[in-house]
């Protein structure tokens, strides 16, 4: 009989967690083929069944959009850190970001690099109303003058977009004004820096005991109690991550009122895998790029 870690390509070697979860489904093809003779139908068969497992079955089907691959590797150690340092589950917090700001492709996060659209307090600089042009073909605000050149006059409807009331995380002298509002796209350091910025209010500013919004008061007392209780290790367990969500919005005077809002974030962090993926990074030691594979 053909041994399956042996006689495999690499393709399969690479990929053992899938043949380990598809054993019996490859048995049974093996023992229909190999025993014809036919021992390359077999290599050929198998790698079909492996690629479509790999394209089609798997939970985190979200992982299969670039655009989404592109927002999680650009915060994701990021937003590790900011977690480690302040006691915050961070599958959590990625799910939020994703939905908030459509994975960096929304207009608000584009420009200011506020990927939790989290409001400005008093003192912040806000984003003021901005004339953009929303674009028929690529169906998005365009920010910058050089996409704005790339599309006929017809293809752009410009709209006056209302004061955001976000922060502007963009450096001064841009930060709270009209200016440069492609400065994020253009400087990827720049980019970084502002994102960290609201990964480190959403964590120092929002949910902390000071905090006048009574949800977030309590889901840091909570999730104290628990830390306390069962150590570090459970805010990259699933269930807190769900908790967290839940005991910050979907209700009045929250992070979002709407009741759909913790379903729409659990699903995010459920489909991209966003529990699994933390887990690979900081127990496992994975990259990023390795972690998102290991699906």
């Amino acid at each position: 009989m053909l041994c399956l870690t042996q006689d495999m390509p690499t393709y399969f070697q690479e990929n053992l967690h899938y043949v380990n979860q598809y054993r019996s489904l490859i048995f049974l093809l093996h023992l229909l083929v190999y025993n014809i003779a036919m021992k390359q139908a077999y290599i050929i068969v198998t790698i079909l069944v492996l690629t479509i497992i790999h394209l089609g079955a798997s939970d985190f089907s979200f992982r299969k959009y670039n655009h989404v691959k592109e927002f999680y590797a650009s915060i994701s150690n990021d937003t590790l850190e900011v977690a480690k340092i302040y006691k915050l589950p961070p599958a959590a917090i990625l799910a939020i970001a994703g939905l908030e700001s459509g994975y960096g492709s929304g207009y608000v996060s584009q420009i200011t690099g506020n990927i939790l659209s989290l409001g400005a307090f008093r003192g912040d600089y806000e984003l003021p109303s901005v004339y953009l042009p929303y674009s028929k073909s690529k169906k998005c605000v365009l920010i910058s003058s050089k996409e704005f050149k790339q599309c006929s006059e017809n293809d752009l409807v410009w709209k006056k977009r209302p004061k955001s009331l976000k922060r502007d995380y963009r450096p001064l002298p841009y930060a709270g004004t009209s200016k440069h509002l492609d400065l994020l796209l253009c400087d990827p350091l720049e980019k970084n820096k502002a994102q960290k910025a609201c990964l480190h209010d959403f964590a120092t500013r929002w949910i902390v005991k000071s905090s006048k919004v009574r949800a977030f008061r309590d889901a840091r007392i909570w999730l104290d109690k628990l830390i306390s209780q069962e150590g570090i290790d459970i805010l990259f367990n699933m269930n807190t991550n769900i908790e967290f969500i839940k005991r910050i919005g979907g209700i009045p005077h929250s992070f979002n009122y709407r009741q759909e809002w913790p379903k729409k974030v659990t699903l995010i962090m459920k489909k991209a895998g966003l529990v699994e993926l933390t887990n690979d990074i900081y127990f496992n030691n994975m990259d990023f790029d390795r972690a998102w594979r290991n699906i």
